[in-house]
C-alpha cells in the first residue's frame, strides 16, 4: 500500500506536522553547516518553483519559511527543526536555474547545493519539487543526475497543480514516473501538491512518515 492510501500513515504523517516547528539555522557555506542531528530531508527546485511556499503549507505555519516573487531570493541552506522527539530537519535549499542575483552569486549557492548534497550523510531524502505547468526542464534532470551520482534519495513532487487541468496533471505524473525509471536513486511515486489549495500535503506527509519510519 502507498503512503497516500495507509491511514496510518497519514494520521502519522499528520501529528509529525501539528507540532511547532522553528527556524533552526541558515549556512551559506560548507564550513558553516550545523552539526548532523537525526534525520534531515531537503527541498530542491528551480527557482520560485514555490519551496518555501510548500514548507509552509507542509508545517501549517504561514510564515516559517520566507517566500518570494523573486526568482534567487533564498541564497542560503535555510535548517528548521520539528517538536523534540520528531528527530526530523527540514531544508531549504537555494533555487538553482534563473536568479535575479549576480552571476557569481548563483554560481556559489549553486556549488553549496552540490556540495551539500554529496557530502551530507544524515540526508535521507532530496524532494526535487517541479512546476506542474510546465514539467522538467534540462537544469532539473542535471539536478537528477548529481542526485544519482551522489547515491541520495530523492522524489518528484509537481507544486502549483490547482493550476493545471485535471487530465494535464495526469500526464504530467505519468511522464515523471517514465523519466525517473531511468534514474537510479529515484522513489518511484510521483507526488502532486498546491500550497494554496493543501491537496497533496496529507499525502506528503505521509510520504516523509513512512520514511522516518523505515530509517528508524
Amino acid at each position: 500500500m502507498s503512503a497516500e492510501a495507509d491511514p496510518m500513515l497519514l494520521e502519522t504523517g499528520r501529528r509529525l506536522f501539528a507540532g511547532d516547528w522553528t527556524f533552526h539555522w541558515a549556512s551559506g557555506s560548507l564550513a558553516s553547516l550545523p552539526p548532523m542531528n537525526g534525520v534531515e530531508i531537503a527541498f530542491a527546485g528551480r527557482s520560485n518553483v514555490g519551496k518555501s511556499s510548500l514548507i509552509n503549507a507542509l508545517t501549517g505555519r504561514n510564515a516559517l519559511a520566507r517566500t518570494s516573487h523573486t526568482p534567487g531570493r533564498t541564497q542560503e541552506l535555510i535548517f528548521f527543526t520539528g517538536p523534540p522527539g520528531a528527530g526530523l530537519t527540514l531544508v531549504d535549499m537555494p533555487g538553482y536555474g534563473y536568479a535575479a542575483a549576480a552571476k557569481a552569486k548563483v554560481a556559489a549557492w549553486t556549488s553549496l547545493i552540490h556540495d551539500f548534497l554529496r557530502g551530507r550523510a544524515n540526508l535521507a531524502r532530496v524532494y526535487v519539487l517541479i512546476d506542474a505547468r510546465h514539467g522538467f526542464k534540462d537544469v532539473d534532470r542535471a539536478v537528477l543526475e548529481t542526485l544519482d551520482k551522489a547515491a541520495v534519495s530523492y522524489q518528484i513532487v509537481l507544486t502549483k497543480a490547482d493550476q493545471v487541468k485535471p487530465a494535464e496533471l495526469a500526464a504530467r505524473r505519468a511522464d515523471a514516473a517514465t523519466a525517473l525509471s531511468r534514474h537510479p536513486a529515484a522513489f518511484p511515486e510521483v507526488l502532486a501538491t498546491s500550497s494554496h489549495s493543501g491537496a497533496g500535503m496529507a499525502e506528503l506527509r505521509a510520504a516523509i512518515a513512512r520514511l522516518l519510519a523505515e530509517r528508524a
